[in-house]
């Protein structure tokens, strides 16, 4: 069975996060540490892998992340 990840990255002194979803982690997270993720993370050099959460289907881990993106810093 497939997994899916919610995932939060932050930079290197913890300032800025970036929450996203993908398939395959692993590889999810090395594209940000290469620049090929998103640009927001290239921006703001976001490649420390913080935190994580597994599901067995997209559409829940897709609801995580607009849930995690919606909550606010305060």
């Amino acid at each position: 069975m497939k997994k899916y990840y919610c995932y939060i990255l932050s930079n290197k002194n913890r300032t800025v996060l970036y929450v996203g979803y993908t398939n395959d982690l692993k590889r999810r997270v090395l594209q940000h540490q290469q620049g090929n993720g998103a640009l927001f993370t290239k921006k703001y050099n976001i490649v420390d892998l913080i935190y994580y959460e597994e599901f067995d289907n997209s559409k829940d881990a897709r609801n995580r992340e607009r849930q995690l993106k919606n909550w606010h810093k305060d």
